[in-house]
């Protein structure tokens, strides 16, 4: 296995989960009588560029299907991220009608949305066809395509550039760096800016979140290594955001390399921040296996826990950090009873691998369960105001990353 930036042979490993099927990989109850396959789930650590990675066990045609069940628009605080996004970039960048936003694995339209009610021009490039029929279904005009090099120099030929390429929560799903990013050289406009968002590999490891890792996310971020795959392909980060999105991530602002756009003091910053943090040394990458360790043994601990005293433990959000944790951990329906999704596309499924039914919220009422754990921690706030009345009977809500927090 080499890296997938840099060639470099890969040796290191910075965490090993075992095996797990694709997190995204619900079923339905037909399937529950057919075996699942199970991929190794292994991360690397490149001696050279210091990119966290995990290979390519399942093809990215194969994780990305036409029945993906990941729709962005049923989170509201994820909503009003992307509102306030697109407002901001509106503004900063002076987009206009004689723009054009594009944006890469745009999902059911949930950001594009809001460029399209500003009257700016936009299109969304997105492989899933579920999420692509929904994106339609707003008045989005959707391309139903893996972005790489090719199509971004053919889209260019054919139409034109892009004033503003927007890549949030992709790039970490892209098995092929190199023809990824340098499309993106290739869509954008002379005086345009890319904005790309991602988890923070410094959060990650700060903040124990080894439930992030899943097979969709084929690589893992510093600073550091984005600069220098975006710098390979003659772009140049001008700005940069620290955001508390999905636990801590970073907003990159991106122009090619000559253009006139003056770097602002964040990049340097950071760049400080990550060296300061030990991010630069391979020690830092070493150990985390044991972080990783002792929160699955916690979270299993307080499960077997509350089965001994006759407590009722059932999950919110069928997310695929709570996959990999549940996973991982060896949890089955005996411990955590079901999980509750707001989406209708995982309702009546079952968690990949621990085979946990999804339902609908009404059941929390009917249950009265005694825990509700918080799959999705970086929506906490969100869903202990929405689940506010389990209080009524005493219920607590839980989450295991970075340890266990009970309220």
């Amino acid at each position: 296995m080499k890296c997938r930036f840099c060639d470099t042979p890969l040796h290191d490993v910075f965490l090993d989960l075992g095996s797990a099927p694709p997190s995204n990989a619900f079923l339905r109850g037909e399937d529950l009588n057919a075996p699942e396959i199970w991929f190794p789930l292994r991360l690397h650590t490149c001696t050279e560029c210091h990119l966290v990675q995990v290979d390519e066990v399942q093809k990215h045609d194969a994780l990305f299907s036409g029945d993906y069940v990941y729709f962005s628009s049923y989170s509201r605080s994820w909503l009003a991220h992307a509102e306030h996004y697109v407002a901001h970039a509106s503004e900063r960048l002076g987009l206009g009608h004689d723009c054009l936003v594009m944006e890469i694995a745009s999902n059911d339209g949930y950001l594009l949305q809001y460029a399209k009610a500003r009257g700016i021009p936009c299109v969304g490039i997105e492989p899933t066809a579920s999420t692509a029929v929904a994106a339609r279904e707003r008045g989005i005009e959707t391309i139903e395509r893996f972005f790489g090099r090719a199509f971004a120099q053919e889209f260019a030929t054919v139409r034109r550039t892009a004033d503003l390429v927007v890549a949030n929560n992709v790039l970490a799903h892209v098995p092929d760096l190199n023809d990824f990013v340098a499309g993106l050289t290739a869509i954008l406009a002379p005086a345009g800016t890319i904005n790309i968002e991602f988890p923070h590999l410094l959060q990650l490891v700060a903040q124990h979140q080894f439930d992030t890792v899943y097979h969709e996310h084929f690589s893992y971020f510093s600073f550091h290594t984005v600069q220098r795959i975006l710098a390979r392909h003659g772009l140049r980060v001008w700005d940069v955001e620290e955001l508390g999105t999905h636990g801590g991530s970073l907003r990159l602002w991106v122009c090619h390399a000559e253009a006139a756009r003056h770097e602002t003091p964040a990049v340097a910053d950071l760049l400080a921040k990550e060296t300061a943090a030990g991010m630069l040394d391979m020690g830092y990458y070493r150990g985390f296996q044991h972080v990783a360790d002792q929160v699955k043994d916690d979270f299993l601990a307080f499960l077997l826990s509350c089965k001994r005293d006759g407590k009722q433990v059932v999950g919110y959000g069928a997310a695929a950090k709570g996959n990999t944790l549940l996973n991982y951990a060896g949890v089955r329906p005996d411990l955590l009873g079901y999980v509750v999704d707001a989406s209708p596309h995982k309702q009546g499924r079952y968690l990949p691998g621990c085979r946990i039914p999804v339902v609908v919220e009404a059941r929390i009422r009917e249950t009265r369960p005694d825990f509700v754990v918080i799959l999705p921690w970086n929506l906490r706030a969100e869903i202990t105001a929405q689940l506010a009345y389990i209080r009524e009977w005493g219920g607590k809500f839980v989450t295991a990353v970075p340890d266990i927090w009970i309220d």
